[in-house]
């Protein structure tokens, strides 16, 4: 989907393109593609660097064109099962012309439009919007690390009541999360140093601005560490609980059979086809029976004692 954003007094939906608006292009169609390529002239290398899903975040120059690529949250259910993940999302830039195209939708955009429009903020220039995404960016990794949490709170409390792996692979799931958002984080951190950096453009930064980003995105990268962290942790007390489990498992199974060994084996000893001292006597498989009936209740009352049972 394409659509032009004047950035003037507010964020205005434009009906066509004019010098120095935005063009936000989420999901693109081939006509969107044709249009960047053949009407815009943009490199196809940019085109395919964002289309990428590992793409990492960078600034790069090409002739006249610039593109900076950042990565930010979407929601996601099509890498095995993921509630979230990362994507690129590349701004391309030249003269009069400012791009952002992402190829896969997302929440971040529209609510930073949204967002924008009802508090009347527009953009002076292109890098203070650069600025404006890293920070809504930072700000989505927040939300949706409160809701992994809560995710997380979820599968603890089955896991109090009983250790399945449905519960476990959600925990893994979760944790394959917060290494995107990890990894994602610090290259958008990188990415931001090297924009400070940019001597051409510090006379256009709004100094606040740049703090604030820089600001959500430490806490961003910190939450981030410290949840995978409790995460870790948790997981491996819940590897000791599954161990410790199984090992009560094996210990009762190993008492049952010791408590039926014995009476096997005073029923193989007297079903042998050689005589005995019960051969001849009317009350000898009864005899056999009770012997055997007050071993195993023996046994059992032992191996009750030292808690096997």
């Amino acid at each position: 989907m394409r659509t032009f954003i004047s950035g003037e007094n507010g964020l205005n939906v434009l009906e066509q393109w004019h010098p120095h608006c935005w063009i936000n292009i989420e999901n693109p169609t081939l006509e969107d593609l044709n249009y960047l390529t053949e009407d815009l002239q943009i490199p196809q290398s940019f085109l395919n660097d964002i289309e990428d899903p590992d793409e990492r975040p960078r600034i790069e120059h090409e002739d006249d064109w610039k593109i900076i690529i950042m990565r930010i949250p979407v929601r996601d259910t099509a890498h095995h099962g993921l509630p979230f993940s990362t994507v690129p999302l590349g701004i391309i830039l030249r003269g009069d012309v400012l791009v952002t195209l992402c190829y896969h939708q997302n929440e971040m955009l529209s609510d930073f439009i949204t967002y924008n429009q009802r508090k009347n903020r527009g953009f002076s220039n292109s890098y203070n919007l650069v600025l404006r995404l890293l920070l809504s960016s930072s700000v989505w990794y927040l939300k949706y690390l409160k809701q992994l949490n809560i995710q997380v709170k979820r599968a603890e409390k089955k896991l109090e009541r009983s250790v399945k792996n449905q519960e476990l692979q959600a925990l893994i799931h979760i944790e394959k999360c917060y290494v995107f958002f990890i990894t994602s984080i610090n290259g958008n951190f990188m990415l931001l140093q090297r924009l400070k950096n940019i001597k051409a453009e510090r006379e256009t930064y709004d100094e606040d601005l740049l703090e604030d980003v820089e600001i959500e995105l430490k806490q961003a990268q910190e939450s981030t560490n410290i949840y995978s962290n409790i995460l870790s942790g948790m997981m491996d007390a819940y590897a000791s609980v599954i161990s410790n489990n199984m090992n009560d498992i094996m210990k009762q199974l190993t008492s049952v059979s010791i408590v039926l060994m014995v009476p096997t084996l005073i029923a193989s000893f007297y079903g042998m086809n050689v005589p005995n001292a019960l051969q001849n006597s009317p009350w000898a498989f009864s005899t056999i029976v009770i012997i055997s009936l007050l071993i195993s209740i023996g046994g059992f009352w032992m191996l009750r004692r030292r808690n096997w049972f």
